[in-house]
């Protein structure tokens, strides 16, 4: 059996990560607690079902993944949720500082001291394959444990696993859907890296995503622009209606605004029309 090593890094990836297992889960009839649940009754289900998954002991099946952060925040919701349960323990691999966006501290510094106990777990499970086809990891290029440390990563299992295949779930940043100022800085930097270390690249583009949300979903303002980093405030005690209160109140705000301009305008071309008709009844 041709097996696959799954990793996801930073919150973008992690968030990405988890709806891919929820949907591969459901494919192949694996319930939250990793038991087949028999509801398809088809053989193909189980057929193909060791390319991602490990059987454990009483007939459950874990996910063949990896899940690292630079900050526990995006860990626990995972733990949280509703497939948390499903993942081994011992591969989740997280620090407490976080990577602030800055691809260097994901690559060089923080990332740096967290990238053995990543590799640990990495080779424990590519060990445990009869045969492994090769590594797909799910991360963002704009912010920084995805660009930066997920990019390190990439370069320490080329070095170790040359001659396996890489495949990257790769999500571009945007202006439309930006959060910081050096998203572009991070992506830069991370493509470099992605030329040299990677066979594949899947890019997911976060403008196109949103405009699939505006035009599509008539989602004016998708949720993953307001929540990308929310458990940073909520960590500090701040409450997330506070986010939803703050918006509606700019919404009024620009409302009011709106109402303002409109009625200068009009005003604007009252006074023009006036103007005219006066020349008009002078000549």
């Amino acid at each position: 059996m041709r097996e696959i090593l799954h990793v996801q890094g930073g919150q973008c990836g992690n968030q990405i990560g988890s709806k891919f297992w929820e949907v591969i889960c459901d494919e192949h009839g694996i319930d939250p607690t990793g038991k087949y649940n028999g509801l398809g009754n088809s053989d193909i289900q189980l057929e193909r079902i060791n390319v991602y998954y490990n059987e454990a002991s009483g007939g459950r099946y874990v996910p063949r993944a990896v899940l690292m952060d630079l900050e526990p925040g995006t860990m626990d919701s995972i733990r949280s949720g509703p497939y948390g349960k499903i993942f081994r323990p011992d591969n989740f691999v997280f620090g407490q500082s976080g990577a602030g966006n800055n691809w260097a501290k994901g690559h060089y510094t923080e990332g740096a001291e967290l990238i053995d106990s990543v590799l640990d777990v990495v080779r424990k499970e590519a060990e445990n394959c009869d045969c492994l086809q090769g590594f797909q990891v799910c991360h963002s290029l704009g912010g920084g444990t995805g660009s930066g440390m997920g990019t390190l990563l990439i370069s320490k299992i080329r070095e170790e696993y040359p001659d396996r295949m890489m495949l990257t779930f790769s999500v571009f940043p945007s202006p439309k859907v930006s959060d910081t100022v050096v998203e572009p800085y991070n992506a830069t930097l991370s493509v470099h890296q992605l030329v040299e270390n990677a066979d594949e690249c899947m890019v997911l583009d976060n403008e196109a995503l949103y405009d699939i949300c505006f035009r599509t979903l008539k989602l004016s303002t998708p949720s993953c622009k307001r929540k990308a980093f929310l458990h940073w405030y909520t960590g500090e005690g701040m409450d997330e209606m506070e986010f939803t209160e703050a918006e509606s109140n700019m919404n009024d705000l620009v409302a009011e605004y709106q109402q303002y301009q409109d009625a200068t305008a009009d005003e604007e071309e009252e006074f023009d029309e006036e103007a005219e008709d006066d020349q008009y009844a002078e000549h």
